[in-house]
C-alpha cells in the first residue's frame, strides 16, 4: 500500500506520514526543502524499522514542480491514498491584507491540490479504487474576525473537494473533506498547550487513517473535529 503526503516536513502532515509508515505502508512525502524531507524520511523510519519513506522537494505555490513531484509518485508505483495536506496561513482582514497574500494562499491552500489531484486521480480511476483527502478547515466552512484569504482559500478547497466527490462516486474513487479547528503546529508558535486546549496532529493523522480502514462500500464523506472546549 502507498500513501502520499504533502507538506509533510513538519505538523499534521508529519504525523500522517508516520501513522501510514508505522503501519507498514510505503510513504511519499513533499515539501519545498529537500534536507527536511530527508531528515523527516529518515527520523521516521528510525522510529518505526523496515517502514519506508521517500521525499521528493516541490514548491506547492509552483505547479511544474507539483505536477513533477505527482509524476515522481506515480513512477514509484500504483497510488492508494493521497493526502492534500500542504497550507499556509496567514491571517489578517481582507481589507488591509498586502497585495499578492490572496494569490499566495490560494496558490498553496487550493491550487496546489488542484494540480496535484489531476496527477494521480486518473491512476487511481484506472484502477477503480483509491481514497483522496482533502484538508480543509473549519475555516472553509465559516466566516471568522481575521480569516481573511486563508478562510476564502479554504472555502475554495472545500468546494474543490465536494466537487471532485461528485465526479468521482462512480469510480471506485473516495474523496474526503477533513474540517479540523486548532491543532497544535508550528502557526501557533510557542503556544503552551499544557493544559490540552488545542488538538494535536497526531489526532488528525490518526482520523484519516482509521478513514481507510472502512469496506469499499463506505466513504466518509466529510471529518469536523474540534478541540473539546470548543473553537478559539
Amino acid at each position: 500500500m502507498r500513501v502520499i503526503v504533502t507538506g509533510a516536513s513538519r505538523g499534521m502532515g508529519k504525523a500522517i506520514a508516520e501513522i501510514f509508515a508505522k503501519a507498514g505502508w510505503e510513504v511519499l512525502i513533499s515539501a519545498r526543502n529537500q534536507a527536511k524531507l530527508d531528515a523527516v524520511a529518515q527520523e521516521i523510519m528510525q522510529r518505526n524499522p523496515g517502514s519506508k519513506v521517500m521525499g521528493k522537494a516541490a514548491d506547492a505555490t509552483i505547479p511544474d514542480q507539483v505536477r513533477a513531484f505527482g509524476s515522481w509518485c506515480l513512477e514509484q508505483g500504483e497510488p492508494d491514498v493521497l493526502v492534500n495536506n500542504a497550507g499556509i496561513f496567514e491571517p489578517g482582514k481582507l481589507l488591509d491584507q498586502a497585495e499578492g497574500v490572496m494569490e499566495g494562499q490560494l496558490a498553496v491552500n487550493l491550487y496546489s491540490a488542484y494540480y496535484l489531484t489531476r496527477v494521480i486521480a486518473p491512476a487511481m480511476v484506472k484502477r477503480k479504487q483509491g481514497h483522496i483527502f482533502n484538508m480543509c478547515s473549519i475555516a472553509g466552512q465559516r466566516p471568522y474576525a481575521h480569516g481573511g484569504a486563508y478562510s476564502i482559500s479554504k472555502y475554495a478547497l472545500n468546494g474543490f473537494s465536494q466537487n471532485l466527490r461528485e465526479e468521482l462516486k462512480p469510480t471506485g474513487v473516495k474523496v474526503t473533506t477533513i474540517y479540523p479547528g486548532a491543532v497544535l503546529t508550528d502557526s501557533w508558535g510557542d503556544y503552551d498547550n499544557s493544559t490540552h486546549r488545542i488538538m494535536e496532529a497526531s489526532d488528525i493523522a490518526q482520523l484519516i487513517y482509521a478513514a481507510t480502514q472502512l469496506s469499499v462500500a463506505a466513504c466518509v464523506e466529510e471529518i469536523v473535529v474540534r478541540p473539546r472546549l470548543g473553537d478559539l
